[in-house]
């Protein structure tokens, strides 16, 4: 059985415990992770999907334009995916796909980002059958909470290019340079080195400015007795990657280190102990203890981590607002950080993935502070 096949399945039993006859998809990434096709989505919102429920009948039909059609066509071989290229809009396509008995006589359940225009065109198109259309918070979201094998491999080929590139920017980094010409060289590297582009805009903040969780790179220049937040990660078939590194230009004082010290015993404390059943929410309890402890209560101002996968923030969240136990293939990140405004921030962040027995790393880069 295919990726896409493993997916859809998974997908058709929430709908048959959501009592839904289908579910209409419209999420980009969403999209990915169903159909698994490598090098055909790009960052064009021109498809729609609708997945049927019936186990006596099922269904995977994706709809798309004359752009793609071909591609998609190929990469559907052997899917079970059928696809459409039928020059009509998606509600058309929907609504024809009804009359002929897709979706059985259940309701349509329909994203939850779609658009409010969207959704009263589909509303629209079916209401002449009074097949009732029903908003359906994350469900492939959610599904797409527990990684698989592939899904593993790619998130490690992301993180393996991005590991590199830190071993080549500390080699590189220098007193003078400029926040943006680092940021510059690291990006530069992932993407001469395998990347098919970045998880994010890189986090290069120095000073100060690393006091600023999402620091934007600028014209600051490195000065000795600073440190340095950087904050990156590849992208690669398809898959994100994401850590951070607090790197000393020059041998820091002894508060920055206690600092770092801190930081980095939350980190490996949360790594030690993560497993399925764990919350989110006992997680950021167990880095903020840590933290408190060590004379830095309040002083980490975000969440302790996020999901990873084909977004670079996805599900489930390291956080106190998540009170869900974390299931076995969840891959979050875990980064502890202090922030002293006007004065210095230092962050510390691996991702990996809740195994069976606690959790795994993927991030292969010393938790040493590097001194430039």
């Amino acid at each position: 059985m295919s990726y896409s096949d493993m997916r859809i399945a998974r997908l058709r039993e929430r709908l048959a415990a959501e009592g839904l006859g289908a579910l209409y998809v419209r999420n980009l990434a969403n999209l990915c992770w169903l159909t698994a096709f490598d090098g055909v989505f790009d960052g064009e919102a021109a498809h729609a999907m609708l997945v049927t429920g019936s186990q006596a009948a099922p269904g995977a039909f994706l709809h798309t334009d004359s752009r793609y059609a071909s591609a998609m066509k190929a990469a559907a071989r052997g899917s079970g995916i059928q696809v459409s290229a039928s020059g009509t809009s998606h509600a058309e396509w929907l609504a024809s796909l009804v009359r002929d008995g897709a979706a059985g006589t259940a309701a349509i359940g329909v994203e939850d980002d779609i658009t409010l225009a969207e959704y009263r065109r589909l509303v629209e198109a079916l209401g002449s059958q009074a097949h009732p259309v029903q908003e359906r918070a994350r469900l492939v979201l959610g599904l797409r909470a527990a990684k698989d094998a592939d899904e593993v491999r790619r998130l490690k080929a992301a993180q393996a290019i991005t590991d590199a590139a830190f071993s080549h920017i500390t080699g590189f980094i220098a007193p003078g340079m400029t926040e943006r010409e680092v940021q510059i060289e690291l990006e530069d590297f992932m993407v001469r080195h395998g990347a098919e582009g970045l998880s994010f805009p890189s986090i290069v903040a120095t000073g100060a400015n690393g006091a600023s969780p999402h620091a934007v790179a600028g014209a600051a220049r490195l000065e000795a007795g600073q440190v340095l937040v950087l904050d990156f990660g590849a992208r690669a078939q398809g898959y994100c990657s994401d850590m951070t590194r607090t790197v000393g230009i020059g041998e820091p004082d002894a508060r920055i280190r206690q600092a770092y010290e801190a930081v980095r015993q939350a980190n490996e404390e949360v790594e030690a102990v993560l497993k399925p059943g764990m919350t989110g929410a006992e997680a950021q309890e167990c880095a903020e203890t840590v933290l408190a402890a060590a004379g830095f209560a309040g002083a980490m101002v975000h969440s302790l981590g996020h999901g990873v996968g084909i977004e670079v923030h996805e599900e489930p969240l390291l956080s106190k607002k998540n009170t869900e136990p974390l299931l076995e293939g969840s891959v979050v990140t875990v980064e502890p950080g202090v922030y002293f405004e006007q004065d210095f921030g230092i962050r510390l962040e691996d991702f990996g993935i809740v195994t069976r027995d606690g959790f795994e790393v993927f991030t292969q880069s010393t938790h040493d502070m590097v001194i430039i």
